[in-house]
């Protein structure tokens, strides 16, 4: 670690919450670190709701978070679709369409299949029009390719399988805009260095070793999707293993005071 911290990344679900559970200490902690003067930002895969909705959940939990300090992955996915003026079918959940809905041209053939976590779409019929689609043509953009993640009643699935059998089937290649992707952290940190910036996450792979092979530090929580030795899968290992969220943010002010 060290003390020229000047920006910190916030996984959220499985990090300071799960679904409307409140991880313990995580409100409080989030408090401490805003007596510093590094930058918070909240990077998510979270695909299942817009970052309205995602926002005022956050907010009713106890949080103090502004909206402008959230930048997710459907936030990515919307920037690419209309840098290359794509006309978007989307298999998203229905909590996170107003992300989209205006750039959607009904009278035109879709270009693009977005995937995001959808489980009332990851049925053969919704799956098998995605397929044809792609086939003639369209391109696949995933949100994030997450194997799972962690709900209040244990793990589930994410949406990472059902874009690899889309790959396979339609003989494509997805063009993931989500962490780990190394232009989702350099965008997260704008113009501040990988090397002055700190990871918080429970995802060795998608919060931690995607954070690292841009050079940011990473600090593993062992909460949400964490599972014991997730850390003996990545190489290197994360800079800090910790308990939880409170204890990640008294390792950075270990560091900055």
């Amino acid at each position: 670690m060290t003390n020229k911290i000047k920006a910190v990344l916030i996984d959220l679900s499985g990090t300071i919450h799960i679904e409307n559970n409140i991880i313990p200490g995580a409100i409080e902690a989030l408090k401490k670190l805003r007596t510093s003067n590094v930058k918070i930002k909240f990077v998510t895969n979270t695909s299942k709701e817009s970052k309205n909705y995602l926002h005022n959940r956050l907010i009713k939990l106890g949080f103090d978070i502004k909206k402008e300090e959230i930048f997710s992955s459907l936030a990515a996915a919307r920037e690419l679709i209309i840098s290359k003026q794509l006309n978007p079918h989307l298999l998203i959940n229905e909590k996170a369409m107003e992300d989209f809905e205006d750039l959607i041209k009904v009278e035109e053939n879709p270009t693009a299949v977005v995937i995001g976590l959808a489980p009332n779409k990851f049925n053969y019929n919704e799956l098998n029009n995605a397929f044809r689609l792609l086939k003639q043509g369209a391109s696949l953009i995933a949100v994030h390719d997450g194997r799972y993640y962690e709900r209040s009643d244990g793990l589930a699935l994410g949406p990472g399988g059902f874009i690899k059998g889309l790959e396979y089937a339609a003989d494509v290649k997805a063009d993931v805009v989500g962490k780990p992707t190394e232009k989702f952290f350099k965008a997260a940190l704008g113009d501040i260095d990988p090397s002055e910036a700190i990871m918080i996450g429970d995802d060795v792979r998608g919060d931690v070793e995607g954070a690292q092979a841009v050079g940011i530090k990473g600090i593993l929580v062992q909460t949400g999707k964490y599972r014991p030795n997730d850390e003996a899968l990545i190489s290197p290992a994360p800079s800090k293993i910790v308990p939880s969220f409170v204890e990640a943010i008294d390792e950075i002010f270990n560091e900055l005071f």
